[in-house]
């Protein structure tokens, strides 16, 4: 478990928060309620998994008591032992003095409710294409869905793999697929590596490390999954704490955030089978997107929690 450093990574001093006494909190809603006024007064910002400092605030909760997310609301008016109390306001004290995000505190984030391993090595994981997957690739003649039959899927790519996560998700969802995934960081590559052995998913996830398309050879996929570098200088320049402890590698994009993002619509018609296609994530830079690249037939598409952030098009329409 980590433990709150004395000074920020820019010398400051660090906050200190107000020493609670034995007894003073005592149920897990004691903590939350506590740990949303900090967070509050240290002004957090809530983009790696939970988006509020409820939310963040309870998932560091249930990590110090060793509980799932689901089994939070059940323990809510539990009582919390000195012990455990004191695991709690240790993190609640790293989170505000250190800026990082809650999942390297804990070394976990869940996706579409599966644990996965992160450390400082890659970005936090929080894209929107594995809810996609689920909404937008079930098959069965389902309304939307992108293409006929999963388990038809029989390979499958992951641009950028970070921890490996998507990768992951897509061999769970395509039961019949090889999924290979490739970073350009070696770290990435060692954690992803860690949670593909955790799954026991390594005779069907195989991991490169290299730039983009290079180490795949003359591969062809049915689906290109990414979730690329694409922030913006601008978005760099204004990246808050929590984010700038992320590799940079992860973010940058260039100067409008594309540099990266038009490398795989140049290349992906080359790995992609004729009835294949590619789904990319670009964050909030579809106006760019679609300034670019005026005459791909984009389809955007949305998830509960975002807008035109992920965009879809099939190998026949990349040319």
């Amino acid at each position: 478990m980590a433990k709150a450093s004395k000074k920020t990574t820019r010398g400051r001093a660090a906050p200190k928060l107000a020493k609670v006494a034995a007894g003073e909190l005592v149920t897990l809603l004691d903590f939350v309620r506590y740990a949303v006024s900090r967070f509050n007064e240290a002004k957090l910002a809530f983009a790696h998994g939970t988006t509020d400092p409820v939310a963040e605030a309870a998932f560091l909760i249930c990590e110090a008591l060793h509980l799932s997310p689901e089994q939070f609301e059940i323990f809510t008016n539990a009582r919390v032992t000195a012990a455990e109390g004191k695991s709690i306001l240790a993190l609640i004290t790293a989170r505000v003095a250190t800026r990082k995000p809650a999942a390297y505190l804990v070394n976990k984030i869940y996706m579409r409710g599966l644990p996965f391993y992160v450390d400082e090595r890659v970005i936090v994981p929080r894209s929107f294409i594995g809810e996609l997957l689920d909404s937008h690739f079930g098959g069965d003649g389902e309304a939307g869905s992108l293409i006929d039959d999963p388990s038809a899927v029989q390979r499958v790519l992951d641009l950028c793999t970070g921890s490996g996560c998507l990768a992951i998700l897509a061999a769970q969802h395509f039961p019949n697929a090889e999924v290979d995934a490739v970073d350009i960081s070696k770290g990435a590559i060692e954690v992803a590596a860690r949670n593909v052995a955790d799954y026991a998913l390594e005779d069907r996830v195989t991991l490169h490390r290299g730039d983009l398309f290079a180490p795949l050879g003359n591969a062809r996929y049915d689906l290109i999954i990414s979730n690329p570098p694409y922030v913006d200088a601008e978005g760099m320049a204004a990246l808050p704490p929590e984010c700038r402890a992320e590799p940079k590698l992860a973010f940058d994009g260039g100067a409008d955030g594309l540099d990266v993002v038009r490398r795989i619509l140049q290349d992906a018609p080359r790995y992609l089978t004729p009835e294949g296609g590619l789904l990319c994530e670009i964050g909030r830079g579809r106006e760019r997107i679609d300034e670019a690249f005026p005459e791909l037939p984009l389809l955007w598409l949305d998830t509960e929690d975002s807008e035109g952030e992920v965009f879809w098009i099939a190998a026949a329409d990349l040319g």
